[in-house]
């Protein structure tokens, strides 16, 4: 489950498919494998692992191990008597020793087995990639994993016994462990190069515990904000835990030990750590608040008394805090809370031709992925002047004559009223066929498909002493272009019934006029000046554009 360093094991693998063997099906095959490692990272619990420090003491020892002591990583959810037993029958003669303190020489040099085991608790050494906050589930894995130092720390009381408060004289020795190497390795053990020793005053462990209190509040609850599903079970005793006071005392020993003026007088350099506890005392309000509420709204009708309990405790609670301390506030949107994407974002794509003549829409919605059958439809922003764009990336073949400017701007004016009024038609009247928006566009959109005629003859097709006849239905005054004197005296008209692009010509009954010399044989069809052949109520099938 150390899906972290599979992950940077396939990106060595990526580069090699991709760029060295050119194997892009085996890419593809990791890049899916990574990918579910990445979703696992995020969805998928796994149990964190306790780490052991052994001591092996005496001379009955092999010499490798002999007074030496080495961190060993745990099983998943092996408990320290567990693991001493599994320890101890591979010396059954060994002698377990009662203390965690390092022992003396007269237990190095006897010639017996001593060996002593307590738990130690791994530091966390997160990457230098993860400079801002990111998410506890990425954390845990940094946790327990890729780790070198490691710390046992040990109650010590000093000066006189307080029995009203055993927070005013508590002070903490903690051993340092470095290993020569991280954990886990290629061995679930390293010997330990290192030890150090360092003492916390009890005002310093107050504020360290405070810190770890606040960070696992919020933890728990970004847990639950993520996975709803999660039991409730280990929230309700971590706020009951802080907030009753008749459990654990909360805060008030800090209070009653620390923020008295007779520790102020004594300790005048401590200033600054007294206001830093008092500021986190105020920040566990805001986090306590939020669990509240989730806990609220997850806890069953038989759990409902001791929830308003636990709010009744909290709201005096807060009411005393904020009147010390001051006010704390957290933000309260879920989204920035877990890091999650714009809400709103814009797509532009091109809509089947065989839909509508409107090319583009704005999609203003994430949900909005699929292309709607209507482009009125909600969230879409109509843009009525794409007809324009449409003939102009159309007509860029085709508009490469001799004509002078001023034809050509005339020609395309009249071309886009013609497509804007057949838009209007269309979207104001839902009983219009679409078989005029069709012609329309297929008139358009074919050039790409034909072999490119030469320049000279783009006129013998265009232009004519009778107008360019498109579809059957409104007048030809109306649709086609404003006349153009021609240089031959041809006359062609397109045949709605014949298939176009690569139909056919044995069952044509006429000789069609004389047409240019073309590189191929696909053309829009065959040209008639016979008007019987015509059959105004059929129209070129809409795969065929």
């Amino acid at each position: 489950q150390m899906w972290e360093e599979a992950i940077a094991l396939g990106k060595e693998l990526a580069e090699q498919y991709e760029n060295e063997m050119f194997d892009y099906e085996q890419l593809s095959e990791l890049l899916r494998k990574q990918a579910q490692f990445y979703e696992n990272i995020v969805k998928v619990i796994r149990p964190k692992p306790d780490y052991f420090a052994v001591g092996y003491y005496g001379q009955g020892f092999p010499t490798f191990i002999r007074n030496k002591v080495f961190i060993y990583r745990g099983k998943e959810y092996e408990r320290r008597e567990d693991f001493e037993a599994r320890l101890l029958t591979q010396f059954p003669n060994a002698e377990k020793m009662k203390t965690t303190s390092p022992p003396g020489d007269d237990i190095k040099t006897s010639s017996g087995q001593y060996i002593q085991c307590f738990t130690v608790k791994p530091k966390l050494d997160l990457p230098s990639k993860f400079h801002r906050p990111v998410s506890e589930q990425i954390v845990s894995f940094y946790r327990v994993n890729e780790v070198q130092r490691f710390e046992y720390s040990r109650p010590v009381r000093k000066g006189e016994k307080n029995p009203d408060n055993e927070f005013a004289n508590m002070w903490i020795e903690r051993t340092i462990y470095v290993t020569a190497y991280k954990l886990p390795g290629i061995l679930r053990w390293f010997e330990v190069k290192s030890v150090f020793m360092v003492e916390i005053s009890p005002l310093e462990n107050a504020i360290e515990t405070m810190q770890l209190t606040n960070d696992k509040i919020n933890n728990m609850v970004q847990q639950h904000l993520n996975d709803p599903n999660l039991p409730i079970n280990p929230l309700s005793m971590l706020l009951n835990g802080i907030v009753d006071p008749a459990v654990m005392g909360g805060f008030a020993n800090y209070e009653k030990a620390f923020f008295t003026e007779k520790y102020m007088h004594e300790h005048p350099e401590d200033h600054d750590k007294i206001e830093k506890l008092k500021d986190l005392i105020a920040w566990q309000i805001p986090f306590l608040a939020e669990g509240i509420r989730i806990h609220g709204e997850k806890v069953t009708e038989a759990l409902r008394p001791f929830h308003e309990r636990m709010e009744a405790c909290f709201r005096q609670l807060r009411d005393k805090v904020e009147k010390q301390y001051g006010v704390r506030a957290i933000l309260s949107s879920l989204e920035e809370r877990r890091g999650s994407r714009p809400r709103s974002m814009v797509r532009s794509f091109t809509m089947p031709s065989s839909s509508r003549p409107l090319s583009v829409a704005s999609v203003s919605s994430l949900s909005s992925d699929s292309t709607p059958s209507r482009p009125g439809s909600d969230g879409f922003v109509l843009e009525p002047l794409l007809p324009k764009k449409m003939h102009s990336r159309s007509q860029d073949k085709l508009d490469k004559d001799d004509l002078d400017k001023d034809k050509k701007e005339k020609k395309k004016e009249k071309r886009n009223s013609k497509h804007q009024e057949i838009f209007d038609k269309e979207f104001k009247s839902t009983d219009i066929s679409l078989q005029q928006a069709e012609a329309v566009i297929l008139s358009e959109t074919i050039s790409p498909l034909r072999p490119q005629r030469p320049k000279s003859q783009v006129l013998n097709v265009m232009c004519s002493e009778r107008r360019f006849s498109v579809s059957p239905g409104p007048p030809s005054s109306q649709l086609s272009p404003p006349p153009i004197t021609p240089r031959t005296k041809l006359a062609f008209s397109i045949q709605p019934n014949l298939e176009l692009n690569g139909m056919s010509s044995s069952d044509i009954p006429d000789i069609p006029p004389p047409l240019p010399l073309k590189g191929s044989t696909a053309d829009y069809g065959n040209l008639l000046e016979s008007q019987d052949l015509m059959s105004p109520t059929t129209s070129p099938p809409a795969q065929q554009r």
